[in-house]
């Protein structure tokens, strides 16, 4: 049986705009195309891509 790590426990996300580390927790199965937000500002985020634990990131929406 093979099991399926979550990328999101090990994972890094940074937000670009209030420059805190946002919770990945809510997104279990973070993958390219998700669009996440940040618990701190609110601002909307599409994830890039996730290279070597580092998830990358583009602005979708300013937020709150």
């Amino acid at each position: 049986m093979i099991e399926k790590r979550s990328e999101s426990a090990e994972s890094l996300c940074v937000c670009p705009e209030c420059k805190n580390t946002i919770d990945l927790s809510r997104y279990p199965n973070i993958a390219p195309g998700m669009v996440i937000e940040c618990n701190h500002c609110g601002m909307t985020l599409l994830v890039k891509g996730i290279e070597q634990g580092n998830i990358k990131t583009e602005v979708v929406d300013e937020g709150k």
